[in-house]
């Protein structure tokens, strides 16, 4: 049989949750969908999912080899693809989502710049304070800023954030200077809900080091957590496209030079590699030229 058939059956299986639903995307019978299922596994040595009469679940070989089975798919699909015609040229709409703070200080100008790059296309910019559901909310693109990619999403890295310890010269005035990390645990520390709300964690002299912090503030949008601390609240942690021109302009103070905030990742989340519309193609090769040669998002200084 073909394995790339099957593969692409498994990854549907899983992304439609049953053998049915799946036969009936891939207008296939069951049947056929079963055979293909023990072909992955032959193939593997091992079985993939467990299935009850209620749900289809992931067994640990299946988590291991679903983002392998997409890797795969995409890197086929990719050679298909390959030399783009007239035809093919980005036209329509894309809904994109990403954070608030993100959009504000670099998606925003970016997506104009796509936009007058490509004027057959519309992009629907949905700034929220939560991770959305692609599927359900009819999403073609996610721009998170994680440690931690769901593999049941595709994922393309587009660029590194890099944070800052950061308050302001009145809170500082009032509470002093913290000189080591573990410092921290006296003050008063905003909290980003999501990320970091107990645990701030640096790399220190080449080694990791996490350190326990607490603070009577917590919120969900970190450009809440930046105006609290303008205004004297306290000290937050803060990616550096935000905090950056505030810290040059006086009106933040960098602290603890000596301690690197652990970086993550900032990604272009989709839901599917199969016929990945213009749009999105040229949407995500456009903010990794924009997030590699812009120097408002280069300079962290």
């Amino acid at each position: 049989m073909d394995r790339l058939t099957a593969m692409r059956v498994f990854v549907e299986v899983v992304d439609r949750g049953s053998l049915s639903a799946a036969a009936d995307r891939l207008d296939i019978s069951r049947a056929m969908v079963s055979r293909y299922l023990a072909e992955v596994e032959n193939w593997v040595g091992a079985r993939l999912l467990h299935r009850t009469t209620r749900r289809l679940s992931l067994t640990d070989a299946g988590n291991e080899t679903l983002p392998r089975c997409r890797q795969l798919l995409g890197i086929a699909e990719d050679i298909q693809s390959q030399g783009v015609t007239p035809e093919d040229a980005p036209r329509g709409m894309l809904r994109l989502t990403c954070s608030l703070s993100l959009g504000q200080a670099f998606l925003a100008r970016t997506v104009t710049a796509y936009l007058k790059r490509y004027p057959a296309t519309n992009v629907d910019l949905w700034l929220v304070d939560r991770t959305v559901n692609l599927v359900e909310e009819r999403v073609d693109l996610a721009i998170r800023i994680t440690s931690q990619l769901d593999p049941n999403l595709i994922a393309r890295k587009l660029a590194t954030c890099r944070s800052v310890v950061c308050t302001s010269p009145a809170y500082l005035q009032a509470h002093g200077t913290p000189l080591q990390a573990e410092q921290l645990a006296a003050h008063n520390c905003l909290t980003y809900s999501y990320f970091g709300k107990s645990l701030w964690t640096f790399n220190h002299n080449s080694e990791p080091l996490s350190v326990p912090v607490s603070g009577n503030l917590s919120a969900n949008e970190s450009t809440v957590l930046l105006e609290a601390a303008l205004n004297g609240a306290g000290i937050t942690l803060q990616p550096t496209y935000s905090a950056m021109p505030l810290i040059r302009s006086g009106q933040l103070v960098a602290l603890l030079p000596d301690y690197q905030p652990a970086e993550m990742g900032i990604y272009g989340v989709y839901a599917s590699r199969k016929q990945i519309p213009a749009t999105l193609r040229t949407m995500l090769d456009f903010l990794v030229d924009s997030f590699t040669h812009d120097a408002q998002w280069l300079s962290v200084t």
